[in-house]
C-alpha cells in the first residue's frame, strides 16, 4: 500500500503542475482574449509585433509581379498586378489603369514596387484565403468613406478573388447611385467552402463579408448644419460679436456630397447573422472638408497660401469628429450591455491626399516631396489627420483605433488613376497595403485586447 504522506505529496505535485500549465498558457504571448461567443472556449490568436508607425516607416521595393515587358493588352493588367481576376467590376479598367493607352507605358513599372515595412514590423504576409477565413469566421469589414475608399474596396475585391463575388453588377447595369452599398460575399464556389467554421446563421447568399458605403464626413448634412450653428451661436454668446450675424447662415454649398451618421450605419454594424457579420469598422474622412463644400468658411481673402479660409473647416473637423468617436463609442458601449458577444473594433485609416502633377512621375519616390500649388484641400490633410489622430489618442475612445498608414501613399505620385491625382489604382500596392496592415492589426495587434 502507498503510504498517504506520499500519495498527498503527488497529489499536490500534480495540482501544482496544473496550475501552473494554466498560469503559462493564460500569460504566453501566443494566447489571447478574444472571444467570438462568450458561451464558447476563448480561441487562441496568434499576437503580432508591428505598430502602424514601424509599418509606415518602410520603403518601396522593386519586385516585379510577370516577366512581360510591357502592356499591350489590358487583360494584361491583371499579371502585371499579380491577381487572379477582381469581383467588383464598376470601372474596371479605370481602377486596373488601362482606360488610357496613351499612359500604358506606365506598365510594368507602376506595379512593379512592394512596400518594405521597417524591420521592427513582425507581419505575415498578405493573404486573401487567410483574410476570407478571418472575414468569415471572427468577422469581416464594413468600409466608410468617399471614393478613395471605394478604390480600397475594388482592391480588396482583387485581393479576395477568387473567393469572393461582388454585387451590385455594373456591367448589367451600369446606372448607380454612389449611395449604394457595394457588397462581397462569399462566392458558392469557393473552394474554402468545406473548411470554414461558420458563425451561427451566417448565410452564404445575403451575409456580406466586406460593405462599402460612400459617406464622406461620417455625419450627415443635417446633423453636421446643427453642429455648426450650435457652434455659432456659442460663439455669439462669448467673446465673438461678429458671430451674432451668421447664425443663420447654411454651412455647406450646393456641391454635391454623400454622408450619413453613426445612427444609420452603426446598427448595420452591430448586426448579426444573417443580416451582418462585421467585426471591424474602417472609415477614413478628410478629403470633402472643404471651403468649397463647406462655403461658410470661404475666405476670398485669405487666398490660396491660407488655404481661402480652410482654418476655419480644421476647427470644425475636431468638433465634428469629436462628437462623431462619441456616439460611435457610445453605440458599442450600448452594445455590449444590451448583451453583445461578438468582438467590435473601429478604425480610422488617415486620409491620403493627392499628388501635384501626379502623371509626371514614373517611379515611387524615397521621400515625401512639399506641395507647391496648393490644390484643393490637399496641403492641410496631415493638418487633418493629425487633428483626428490627437483626439483618438485619448481613453475616452477605447475601441477606436487611430491607423497613420499613409505615408506609403505619399511616396507613389506613380500610383493615380489615369484621368486625376487623387485617386489610386487597383494593384500598384498601396491601397493593398491598407489591406495587408489593417487585416494586421485587427487579428494580431488588436487580438490581446477585451472589452
Amino acid at each position: 500500500m502507498r503510504p498517504r504522506f506520499l500519495s498527498n505529496k503527488i497529489l499536490a505535485l500534480g495540482t501544482l503542475t496544473t496550475f501552473l500549465i494554466i498560469i503559462y498558457t493564460f500569460t504566453s504571448p501566443e494566447f489571447s482574449f478574444y472571444p467570438s461567443d462568450w458561451s464558447s472556449i476563448f480561441p487562441q490568436r496568434q499576437r503580432g509585433t508591428c505598430a502602424p508607425e514601424d509599418w509606415s516607416s518602410g520603403f518601396w521595393k522593386y519586385s516585379p509581379n510577370t516577366d512581360l515587358p510591357a502592356l499591350t493588352d489590358p487583360d494584361q493588367a491583371l499579371l502585371f498586378h499579380g491577381f487572379e481576376g477582381c469581383a467588383a467590376d464598376r470601372e474596371y479598367k479605370w481602377h486596373l489603369g488601362t482606360d488610357h493607352p496613351e499612359q500604358w507605358d506606365r506598365f510594368p513599372d507602376v506595379s512593379a514596387y512592394k512596400w518594405q515595412p521597417s524591420s521592427r514590423c513582425d507581419a505575415r504576409p498578405l493573404n486573401g484565403a487567410a483574410m476570407v477565413r478571418d472575414m468569415v469566421e471572427n468577422g469581416g469589414w464594413l468600409l466608410l468613406g468617399d471614393s478613395i475608399t471605394e478604390n480600397h474596396f475594388f482592391s480588396l475585391s482583387c485581393l479576395l478573388y477568387p473567393h469572393v463575388r461582388a454585387t451590385p453588377n455594373y456591367t448589367e447595369n451600369p446606372y448607380f447611385d454612389r449611395a449604394w452599398a457595394q457588397n462581397l460575399y462569399l462566392s458558392p464556389t469557393s473552394p474554402l467552402l468545406t473548411e470554414l467554421d461558420f458563425p451561427s446563421d451566417f448565410s452564404v447568399e445575403n451575409t456580406p463579408l466586406v460593405t462599402f458605403r460612400r459617406v464622406d464626413l461620417l455625419l450627415n448634412r443635417e446633423d453636421l448644419e446643427s453642429l455648426y450653428h450650435s457652434a455659432l451661436r456659442a460663439a455669439a454668446d462669448g467673446e465673438d460679436p461678429s458671430a451674432t450675424n451668421s447664425t443663420s447662415k447654411s454651412l455647406f454649398s450646393s456641391e454635391q456630397m454623400w454622408s450619413s451618421s453613426p445612427s444609420e450605419y452603426m446598427p448595420a454594424f452591430l448586426s448579426s447573422p444573417p443580416d451582418g457579420n462585421y467585426g471591424t469598422l474602417v472609415v477614413s474622412t478628410a478629403g470633402h472638408w472643404t471651403t468649397t463644400l463647406m462655403s461658410a468658411f470661404r475666405d476670398e481673402e485669405a487666398g490660396d497660401e491660407a488655404g481661402w479660409g480652410i482654418e476655419g473647416v480644421k476647427a470644425f473637423f475636431k468638433v465634428a469628429m469629436r462628437t462623431w468617436a462619441g456616439q460611435v463609442q457610445g453605440a458599442l458601449d450600448e452594445y455590449r450591455r444590451n448583451g453583445g458577444t461578438r468582438p467590435k473594433q473601429v478604425v480610422v485609416r488617415a486620409y491620403l491626399p493627392g499628388h501635384e502633377d501626379c502623371h509626371d512621375h514614373r517611379k515611387p519616390w524615397s521621400s515625401i516631396e512639399p506641395y507647391h500649388w496648393n490644390w484643393y484641400n490637399w496641403p492641410w490633410i496631415g493638418d487633418f489627420n493629425a487633428i483626428f489622430q490627437e483626439l483618438l489618442a485619448t481613453p475616452e475612445f477605447p475601441d477606436i483605433s487611430y491607423l497613420p498608414i499613409d505615408r506609403p501613399g505619399r511616396l507613389r505620385p506613380d500610383a493615380h488613376a489615369a484621368g486625376d491625382c487623387l485617386h489610386i489604382l487597383t494593384g500598384p500596392g498601396v491601397l493593398e497595403g491598407w489591406s495587408h496592415y489593417i487585416w494586421h492589426y485587427v487579428t494580431r495587434e488588436m487580438a490581446g485586447r477585451i472589452r
